[in-house]
């Protein structure tokens, strides 16, 4: 094998990954799967996508060694295929940040109007919990909320906050979080607490990010109840 056609090679491998990140519908579906495994149907459902681009663009993601799937009856299941992938998607992220500033004023425009959406402190969001201080809401849906959330969050997917918003403690106030950054479902249950009156905000911080700052994360089957 002569240098270049070794440059070639190598090079071209590197691109098959490059080429599977160089769609915004790629990536975002990538970015769900970092929460949980899923279907091409809810993947589908969740993106606005048709079955048929949903499964294309899934078929580019596992081509290039990005994602696993496994069918099961009628059903193909897709997931991340390993933890680097997870640090891979969370330092483009950062990377794209550092240097395009286009992104800070995307999110800016978005979330900068809407008040009490900063950031909170972990470290502080945590003793709280741990004294009974404050409600943290996992609004995501149930599924993504067993393969992983925060300790001493609740479970209720955002369409269901409504009808269950009188479950909640009114005099504590309520810290809600979803998938990450640039997701708005923790925006839409801050918009929807503080017109019933409580005292809400936003974690940024989605499970993939908490679980890379070292913090725990708890694993399990429970199901969407409030418990006590």
């Amino acid at each position: 094998m002569s240098s270049r056609t070794f440059k070639d090679a190598i090079y071209g491998q590197l691109a098959r990954v490059s080429h599977a990140l160089s769609s915004p519908r790629r990536l975002e579906l990538l970015d769900l799967l970092l929460q949980s495994p899923r279907t091409v149907e809810a993947l589908a459902k969740e993106a606005s996508l048709s079955l048929a681009n949903t499964s294309q663009h899934l078929k580019v993601l596992r081509a290039a060694r990005l994602l696993e799937a496994e069918k099961r009856g009628l059903y193909v299941t897709y997931r991340v295929a390993d933890p680097a992938v997870v640090e891979f998607f969370r330092s483009l992220r950062q990377l794209a940040h550092g240097r395009l500033a286009e992104m800070d004023r995307i999110v800016q425009d978005f979330f900068g109007a809407r008040e009490g959406l900063e950031a909170v402190d972990r470290e502080e969001l945590l003793g709280r919990v741990r004294r009974g201080e404050v409600t943290v809401l996992d609004v995501r849906p149930e599924e993504e909320y067993r393969a992983g959330h925060i300790p001493g969050a609740i479970c209720v997917p955002l369409h269901d906050l409504e009808r269950r918003i009188g479950e909640l403690q009114s005099e504590r106030a309520v810290v809600a979080y979803c998938r990450g950054p640039y997701c708005v479902l923790a925006v839409r249950a801050v918009e929807l607490l503080r017109a019933h009156g409580f005292k809400a905000v936003r974690l940024e911080d989605g499970i993939p990010d908490w679980r890379a700052r070292g913090f725990e994360v708890v694993e399990g089957p429970e199901a969407c109840t409030l418990g006590s």
